[in-house]
């Protein structure tokens, strides 16, 4: 299953592997942010194996383990670049050492985008082994329109120069991905959405505007596997255990009304043989024709359940309306 990231016209598999988790611990301004501790050389498997099964986008970022993320990409796809199309993100000083990042604006109140911009390009250029970088999305959700904006001549030259070849913002934000989508080079975003949440106003936008649109936590933050019950819990050094912001997860738990949702669709998701999973990620196919599911792995086996999902395909329109009249939407 091949999609096409919107305007841009770039071809990639309808499935992606987002890269956070493989970045192990790491803190943004002090907060945890990372997935635990994890094994380079099973992510290493992890990606080859994602190769072998036609999965060619690869969504990581900066910040992702303060640069650890992108080297772990790098060192898995040497003498493989051009097969793949790698997304990273900027908007952050990483302390590769010190395994931390701080937000531009806590490094610096008015700190100024564009001028950080080329340098932090380069510096994930370096990591990731590679002279340029198929999409560039700004990382920070809350960022003003105006100061966003300001980056944009450098983004445009940076396009003209051949170091990106698109670009957007990874926010759930629907006058940020507008005002970005106005500038000529801007053609792919990144938004969360899933079966049980999302924006679907921003995902709209994205169809009529036709752009390529990522879908962030596609399975919920593991919580739409179906493998996590009410009284799970997390490492200490695991962003699910304290990620408030994230409607599936209350007091650093599994919330009981998504789990209770997940269970009330799971016939329709497990169809013809899929797993939870597997069904999460043909509901996005079905939802819209700009999504492309970058669900996180840690091991190979996450990775041939996410890929596997292609061999199904899209959901039927009639399941997706079971589905909608069972969640009452």
């Amino acid at each position: 299953m091949k999609r096409v990231l919107g305007r841009s016209g770039i071809e990639v598999s309808a499935v992606g592997m987002g890269c956070w988790a493989i970045g192990g611990p790491w803190t943004i301004n002090g907060t945890v942010a990372g997935w635990s501790e994890v094994d380079d050389d099973e992510s290493i498997r992890a990606i080859h194996a994602a190769l072998d099964l036609g999965v060619t986008f690869f969504d990581t970022a900066a910040n992702y383990g303060a640069g650890h993320s992108e080297r772990i990409l790098a060192r898995a796809l040497a003498g493989r670049r051009d097969r793949v199309v790698i997304a990273t993100k900027f908007g952050y000083e990483v302390d590769e050492a010190a395994k931390a990042v701080k937000h531009y604006d806590a490094v610096e109140e008015q700190s100024d985008v564009a001028s950080r911009l080329r340098a932090d390009l380069d510096r994930s250029l370096d990591r990731l082994g590679t002279d340029y970088v198929d999409v560039l999305l700004l990382h920070v959700w809350g960022l003003t329109v105006e100061r966003a904006l300001a980056a944009g001549d450098v983004l445009e030259e940076l396009v003209s120069e051949g170091k990106i070849r698109t670009y957007g913002w990874s926010t759930d934000r629907t006058d940020a991905v507008k005002a970005i989508s106005t500038l000529p080079g801007s053609g792919v975003a990144e938004v969360q959405f899933n079966v049980l949440t999302g924006n679907a106003e921003l995902l709209a936008l994205c169809e009529r505007l036709n752009i390529g649109t990522a879908a962030r936590a596609p399975l919920g933050m593991g919580l739409l596997t179906g493998k996590f019950t009410a009284d799970t819990t997390f490492a200490p050094d695991d962003v699910r255990g304290s990620a408030q912001w994230f409607p599936g997860l209350q007091g650093g738990k599994p919330s009981q009304a998504w789990l209770d949702q997940l269970a009330s669709v799971r016939d329709v998701l497990t169809s013809k043989g899929r797993t939870l999973a597997q069904g999460a990620l043909a509901w996005l196919w079905a939802r819209s024709p700009v999504l492309v599911p970058v669900p996180g792995f840690r091991s190979v086996a996450q990775v041939r359940e996410n890929a596997g999902a292609m061999e199904f395909g899209p959901l039927t329109a009639t399941q997706m309306a079971e589905i909608d009249r069972i969640l009452g939407r």
